[in-house]
């Protein structure tokens, strides 16, 4: 469904992405786990186009997409949850999920404002609240379900448990669960191991901007060396 080849992206002079190939297959949700610094956050941003590699291919569902503009990217199907939320806090809950409504749909779902509530019930104890009043946890549900809203057929997930109570770790946890079960496929980004434990099929271990490891986590579980090596703070 996306794959990755080869992808050489920088900031500025600096060559963070080196030969990065990764692919996601349809109804699976792969974790891309690393340090901080490691290249997580480029990935998902040179996906989006927010950052334009200098070299490789990104296709989606067979299309290329590695020089398309972000909004383009977005209308082939791909819904982006950045790790800053960027909610908008004057707004309601339910004005935020409005504002990610689109008319066309890409995705196996039509999502309506009350399927993202039984998917987040937070939200939907709090769907009058300001979204600026709400814990972080919540503000992260209220941004993935505005994603939703938009009716993609992937998402993107940047560290979506950074900085979350483990309470609200594990709703969250569930919701993506829901989320897959609807059909769509989830890269999320991520270093919380039981977080992506909890929700993946499969990962990749990411250092210095290369991929050094692609498996299952019962795979990794019988190469302890490889955890402290690229994951072990």
């Amino acid at each position: 469904m996306l794959k990755l080849e080869r992808i050489n992206s920088y900031y500025g002079g600096a060559h963070i992405l080196k030969d990065l190939s990764l692919d996601v297959q349809k109804h699976e949700v792969v974790a891309l786990l690393g340090r901080n610094g490691a290249g997580k956050s480029t990935t998902m941003k040179s996906i989006m186009g927010l950052i334009l590699p200098k070299s490789g291919t990104i296709t989606y569902n067979n299309q290329a997409i590695s020089n398309l503009a972000s909004h383009q990217i977005c209308q082939c199907g791909i819904g982006y949850v950045p790790e800053e939320r960027r909610i908008f806090a004057d707004l309601s809950v339910e004005e935020n999920l409005e504002v990610g409504r689109r008319s066309s749909q890409t995705g196996p779902i039509n999502w309506q404002k009350e399927d993202l509530f039984d998917l987040f019930p937070n939200l939907a104890e709090r769907r009058t609240q300001r979204g600026g009043n709400l814990s972080g946890g919540e503000q992260q549900m209220l941004t993935i379900a505005r994603t939703l809203m938009g009716n993609p057929s992937m998402l993107l997930l940047d560290e979506p448990s950074e900085g979350i109570a483990p309470v609200i770790v594990e709703q969250l946890a569930k919701a993506i669960k829901g989320v897959k079960a609807q059909g769509l496929a989830i890269l999320l980004s991520e270093q919380n191991m039981h977080f992506a434990r909890l929700v993946s099929d499969r990962t990749y271990i990411i250092e210095q901007g290369s991929i050094r490891y692609e498996g299952s986590f019962s795979d990794l579980d019988q190469h302890p060396n490889i955890w402290k090596q690229y994951l072990a703070l």
